[in-house]
């Protein structure tokens, strides 16, 4: 079964305020099975919630609406979804007894526009909201009313209200609708190809399956691809996903550096603590992200020694020991600093790996030799120690973004080898 949410509220079309209810009800409906196919936020407009409301009910056998059914005047949920089903309203004086009711134990008296609740779509069955006054109302409409037998949940807005609504009256009452599915999902990521390329070399294997259905999330310089499989049993759809995952598997080879959806990040420590290493930093114009993101992840103060923000040349100098001839020689952005910057952090700590980042990140400060976006990535490690070059395209944050996560990516790759090789 597919299913559409709708949010009401003008304020959710704001920078201010985020939609967070539909991720959660998504959740729970693939638990069922139930696939998401379509999700709308709409301001608080009679007509237009109308139009979406029957557009949704047209094509899906699930509807949530959330939102929209307070006492204000701006609170057209109810409304709306009458209109479009051509149905009308029944004030219902039990239910504004019992938000009167809910007023009195908090000591206050009922306003009288908190009596717009108590109005019900007609063959709607109101649910009760234990955390609020506004009820929420579920049908399923007859056969032959936009298709067979559509199910419509009006839930509240507020989160806390919503929650345990949904779980308590509608969960019950969809697992008695929903034909049992079992929904498996997997999470590929890929650094350092872009979206383009990524696509180009894998929509041979994926554009064959319509199940599962294959989803391209792009990031600067992390691509997440999504594999859902729908199946009546775990195994059928853990086949398909093995199927097709071991052709994606094939063609991106060691560019995939997750099949669990972690970070990079969490990726090398698991790595380093594998191999009882330990890592440094030394960062110029990525300004800590580097080191930021090696310690969001818990117990990296197993693997990880610390870092240096070396800024200027004279914090190289002092701080890492690279040699004033050589960044007057080569200057601050080159490949040979990148590797005194690598070289110095790993001989101040000791730590077996050391990575280290230098560039321009812009928009000024740029040379026809070095122009802005370029970026060199220094490593040092047991008997070897390189630099790679990167020019990267954008902002000044993208710039950064893009350098710290090359960074990772090649301290990935010489793990790999180190590890391959024991």
């Amino acid at each position: 079964m597919n299913a559409e949410i709708i949010a009401v509220g003008s304020e959710m079309l704001t920078p201010q305020r985020l939609d967070t209810n539909s991720l959660w009800l998504t959740g729970q409906l693939n638990i069922l099975g139930v696939e998401v196919v379509a999700k709308a936020v709409v301001g608080d407009d009679r007509k237009l919630l109308a139009e979406l409301v029957a557009l949704a009910l047209r094509r899906s056998e699930i509807l949530l609406v959330t939102g929209g059914l307070g006492p204000t005047e701006d609170d057209v949920t109810r409304d709306a979804v009458a209109l479009a089903l051509g149905r009308t309203m029944t004030f219902r004086q039990d239910i504004c007894d019992a938000i009167a009711e809910r007023f009195a134990r908090m000591g206050r008296t009922m306003a009288e526009i908190n009596k717009r609740q108590a109005w019900v779509i007609d063959g709607f069955e109101p649910l009760p909201n234990s955390r609020g006054t506004a009820p929420g109302l579920w049908r399923v409409l007859p056969p032959g009313e936009f298709g067979a037998g559509r199910a419509v949940a009006l839930l509240p807005g507020p989160p806390a209200e919503l929650t345990p609504m949904f779980e308590r009256d509608c969960l019950p009452r969809l697992r008695e609708l929903v034909s049992p599915l079992e929904i498996r999902t997997r999470f590929y990521r890929v650094a350092g190809m872009p979206e383009s390329d990524l696509d180009q070399l894998i929509a041979p294997a994926y554009t064959r399956y319509t199940n599962p259905v294959t989803t391209i999330l792009a990031k600067p310089g992390d691509i997440e691809i999504h594999l859902r499989s729908r199946c009546r049993t775990a195994d059928e759809a853990d086949r398909l996903l093995s199927e097709l995952g071991a052709q994606i598997e094939a063609l991106l080879g060691d560019r995939i550096y997750t099949r669990d959806g972690d970070p990079l990040e969490a990726v090398i420590g698991r790595m380093l603590r594998e191999s009882g290493s330990t890592l440094s930093v030394a960062e110029s114009c990525t300004g800590g992200l580097l080191g930021q993101r090696i310690t969001a992840v818990p117990g990296s103060s197993g693997y990880f020694l610390g870092g240096f923000l070396t800024y200027t040349d004279e914090m190289k100098t002092r701080l890492l020991g690279v040699d004033p001839g050589l960044l007057r020689a080569q200057t601050a952005v080159s490949e040979e600093t990148a590797v005194a910057m690598a070289e110095g952090a790993r001989a101040q700590t000791g730590s077996a790996y050391a990575v280290s980042i230098t560039g321009i990140a812009g928009p000024d400060g740029g040379t026809e030799a070095t122009p802005a976006g370029s970026v060199f990535v220094g490593l040092s490690g047991e008997g070897k120690a390189e630099a790679r070059r990167f020019r990267f395209l954008g902002d000044r944050e993208r710039v950064r973004t893009m350098a710290a996560q090359m960074a990772l990516d090649v301290l990935r790759r010489r793990l790999m080898a180190d590890l391959a090789r024991g």
